[in-house]
């Protein structure tokens, strides 16, 4: 993996890394912690990154190339959600660094990709350690959390609204 000051800026760019600086030696400190504890994957284009569905306790940063997300629908389609590349600053399976539940989503690397991974298991040894980690990337989690359940209430009643009103208009 590139030296830790080579990929310190790519952390800081990471929303649940966000509230730390690089001017700050505490800061530091600890994202090195987290560097040293994260390995590198490189996956072809086509390679399935992570499986909707599966289990895994990986989170990722896509350090370089491009991705594309995607979810099967009930009636076993595929949408794509959406296409991604490294300069977006972008990460995915973040909620496996607290839970082991099912994957939501496939990420497919469409070009050929570099990613970060940090394990859970890694992730909490660090936060017994640095409990600030732990505080300020859990708190990361449950904003993005309670803002995927605003969105998912918001469309559940537009949804109802139109199946209502087509039903009325009947």
């Amino acid at each position: 993996m590139d030296k830790f000051e080579t990929v310190l800026p790519k952390l800081l760019k990471i929303e649940l890394f966000s509230d730390f600086k690089a001017d700050n030696p505490r800061d530091c400190q600890i994202l090195k912690l987290v560097y040293e504890n994260m390995s590198l994957k490189n996956y072809k284009a086509g390679d399935v990154i992570i499986k909707e569905g599966d289990f895994g306790d990986l989170f990722f940063i896509l350090y370089k190339g491009s991705v594309k997300v995607m979810r099967n629908t009930p009636a076993g389609d595929v949408i794509a959600l959406a296409n991604l590349n490294s300069d977006m600053n972008i990460f995915f399976g973040e909620t496996a660094l607290i839970s082991n539940d099912a994957r939501t989503a496939t990420v497919q690397a469409s070009t050929d990709c570099t990613t970060i991974a940090l394990s859970s298991k890694k992730f909490l040894q660090i936060c017994d350690k640095e409990p600030l980690l732990g505080y300020r990337v859990i708190l990361h989690l449950a904003r993005r959390m309670s803002q995927t359940i605003r969105n998912t209430n918001s469309d559940k009643a537009a949804l109802y609204e139109a199946l209502f009103n087509e039903i009325e208009s009947q």
